[in-house]
């Protein structure tokens, strides 16, 4: 299985490609900016993306899907709770001072709690963390006998997401937290939507927000 994880755009947001080389098919996360990177990096581990998912719908993680599911073809999904801020998307581009607004385009499907994505041999389950938005998700990774977690804006290294962007609370987000990720094995890697990596563990014991 090939995981590579890279910052797209102004905001260095965290992209990550998984792909399976038996079959070539790629799952692309949180690739809403910098899309010719993410096609530069599909072309060089010769892999064709088949699904879209994003963890939530901030201008960064999610703005440009328009264009690489174009480039792509492949299948662009929101949970449902995030499309009333997808429609936002020119507002947004106003906030972090864009003189244009990438088009809102009508998404492919839904993402919901508890879902179980599969590509090839790509196992993915959805897990719905409201609390840096109402419709904030977290994916885990299945990877041999391990998981790997991909956490969006709702953890980070040493710090959690932004709760006060309309509609969340602080304890919105901790609850997701300490019921959602929390129940992973402290060696569970978590790639954080921006930011350097850390796991589960060093979360569990040094994260202020947590304690």
């Amino acid at each position: 299985m090939i995981v590579e994880t890279f910052a797209v755009g102004s905001l260095a947001c965290n992209c990550t490609i998984v792909g399976d080389e038996r079959s070539g098919t790629a799952v692309v996360i949180d690739g809403g900016d910098g899309v010719d990177l993410v096609l530069e990096r599909l072309r060089r581990h010769r892999l064709r993306a088949t699904s879209l998912l994003h963890t939530h719908a901030h201008i960064d993680h999610i703005g440009d899907v328009g264009r690489l599911r174009e480039a792509t073809g492949a299948r662009a999904l929101l949970h449902p709770a995030d499309v009333p801020l997808y429609q936002t998307l020119a507002l947004q581009a106003a906030w972090v001072g864009l003189n244009e607004s990438p088009p809102v385009v009508t998404l492919d499907g839904e993402l919901a709690g508890g879902q179980h994505i599969r590509e090839a041999d790509i196992a993915i389950e959805v897990l719905h963390t409201p609390g840096h938005t109402p419709g904030s998700v977290c994916f885990s990774l299945s990877d041999g006998n391990c998981a790997r977690l991909f956490t969006g804006d709702t953890l980070f290294a040493g710090s959690i997401g932004r709760w006060d962007l309309g509609g969340t609370s602080m304890e919105d987000i901790v609850h997701s937290i300490r019921t959602k990720l929390l129940p992973y094995d402290d060696a569970t890697p978590v790639v954080p939507g921006h930011g350097p990596a850390t796991t589960i563990g060093i979360e569990r014991r040094t994260n202020p927000y947590l304690a």
